[in-house]
């Protein structure tokens, strides 16, 4: 049974998933991995929290892979078997938002909206690219987002590469960056802090948004700020039960880890098998 085989035997149910920052029409989008993880997760209600589509890339070069066509028809055929589509819009794919404020069947296209938690708690849903203003590094996280992004994560495909020939899982130099870099560590700071200030000045009980590709969940300014992260370097969704708690779900890190204890049961069995037969080549020394 392939580790594919297996991860499908069980299917989780979820009250709401919210995944975001996607951004289907690029190369480092991880459309397979995203296909895996909602083919053996459930739930009543869909949030995609914007940047699901990257306009901003695919005006340059389309990048298109069959992956993602798949995921659309996923998403299609979830819409048809009565999960509701609250699709919130990005700054990737602004394009949507004058298209806002309408619903396609099951697919709401909304720019925010307010989630009701299981538990009645309220929480305002939106993409986050609002609070780039605010933030102390925003010029500098600007020009990432511009072309120093695509270059590192250019350099990130390529190490990798060399990683994955020799046998040694996922890195993200993106990742390593964000948690090493004071100047990224200050954006993230200052965006989480503008975020729960915003919800907390709306009344809102948390926020719930993605953007900055950095998942977390936790208490700021006294309300609940959760970030989704991204389907581009951790692959992440946040998630919600039927009694209002929420969750991170790393998918990426779930699938090395069942790799890895795949690859181990493989290694056990066979030193059973090879101490098998030494044991009956030592009998039949004996018998001889």
């Amino acid at each position: 049974m392939s580790m594919s085989d297996s991860a499908l035997e069980a299917v989780n149910n979820y009250r709401s998933i919210f995944i975001s920052d996607v951004h289907l029409g690029t190369k480092d989008c991880k459309a397979d991995l995203l296909n895996q993880f909602l083919k053996v997760h459930r739930c009543d209600s869909l949030y995609i929290v914007g940047d699901f589509i990257d306009g901003w890339r695919m005006r340059k070069k389309v990048h298109w892979k069959k992956s993602y066509t798949r995921i659309i028809r996923k998403i299609l055929k979830m819409s048809k078997r009565g999960v509701k589509i609250y699709y919130i819009t990005g700054n990737h794919d602004e394009f949507l938002r004058k298209f806002a404020n309408n619903r396609f069947d099951n697919i709401h296209l909304i720019n925010k909206m307010t989630h009701v938690s299981a538990d009645k708690k309220e929480f305002v849903v939106m993409h986050g690219d609002q609070f780039d203003g605010v933030t102390r590094a925003h010029r500098i996280l600007k020009w990432i987002g511009d072309w120093g992004y695509d270059f590192l994560m250019f350099l990130n495909r390529l190490y990798n590469r060399v990683r994955a020939k020799y046998g040694y899982g996922y890195w993200s130099l993106a990742g390593y960056l964000k948690s090493h870099i004071k100047r990224a560590q200050t954006y993230i700071g200052d965006y989480e802090d503008a975020a729960s200030h915003y919800a907390e000045k709306n009344n809102y009980d948390g926020i719930i948004c993605g953007h900055i590709h950095h998942s977390a969940l936790k208490t700021i300014n006294n309300v609940c700020y959760y970030n989704t992260g991204d389907w581009v370097e951790s692959c992440t969704a946040l998630v919600e039960d039927f009694d209002g708690n929420f969750s991170i779900i790393d998918w990426k890190q779930t699938q090395e880890r069942r790799k890895a204890e795949k690859k181990a049961l493989k290694l056990a069995s066979r030193t059973e098998d090879s101490l098998t037969i030494e044991d009956g080549e030592t009998a039949l020394r004996d018998a001889s």
